[in-house]
């Protein structure tokens, strides 16, 4: 039977691991690379991430790594950003001043407050479980498919991201009265801010749902 091969961008910056079992519980076959000249040789990428945007970004431009990024996503095969991955995909962020970011999604990434508007301090980072809920107005996403509205995802974060496009944003989560994009998809791609492999069972169908996009891109490519 057919295995996708994943490949894990490997920037040093986090939960590789956890992504890497989180594919194999799912019968994917991930590799962790940095290799910017092999992208191309699998079947869908996971970009991972926590820690600081900037420093994120510094490690993509050693490694040579924006421009195969930026072509694996204009080939059509599938990506998914995690947490700071999500963030990296955007095209800047305020975080320690302005930063740009890879730039394959419009928008920006902008700092939780750190009080609500009761004038009360708000812990930052979001650290634990919070809600996601369906952006209706959007319609249905297929990675999405089985995982119920108002599930509890695992959150560690301290900045958000703005999207331009409000139809690309799959899931919205309120934290410190700010009603904040928890997920986006747009085309070939998707991205989490909160961690599917730290989310139990209904993050791990995230992951079964990557898997069939995967399966079904690949069989429309070799159709």
């Amino acid at each position: 039977m057919f295995k996708a091969n994943i490949g894990i961008i490997d920037i040093d910056m986090g939960n590789m691991f956890s992504v890497l079992r989180a594919c194999e519980q799912v019968d994917l076959t991930p590799v962790l690379t940095s290799n910017n000249k092999s992208l191309n040789i699998y079947d869908a990428l996971i970009l991972p991430g926590v820690g600081a945007f900037g420093e994120a970004m510094k490690n993509l431009k050693r490694l040579d790594l924006i421009y195969p990024i930026k072509d694996f996503i204009a080939n059509g095969k599938p990506f998914m950003g995690i947490c700071l991955g999500m963030q990296l995909l955007f095209s800047e962020s305020e975080e320690f001043g302005s930063q740009k970011g890879i730039g394959v999604l419009g928008g920006g990434v902008v700092s939780l407050p750190s009080k609500d508007r009761r004038d009360n301090v708000v812990k930052v980072p979001q650290v634990g479980w919070n809600k996601i809920i369906f952006n209706k107005e959007a319609g249905g996403f297929p990675i999405l498919d089985n995982v119920k509205d108002g599930a509890y995802m695992y959150f560690v974060h301290s900045y958000y991201v703005v999207p331009e496009k409000k139809q690309n944003i799959a899931t919205l989560t309120d934290y410190a009265d700010v009603n904040f994009c928890s997920s986006v998809v747009c085309g070939n791609v998707s991205a989490f801010q909160f961690h599917p492999e730290k989310s139990a069972e209904q993050g791990l169908q995230i992951y079964k749902n990557f898997k069939n996009v995967v399966l079904h891109g690949r069989k429309n490519r070799n159709d």
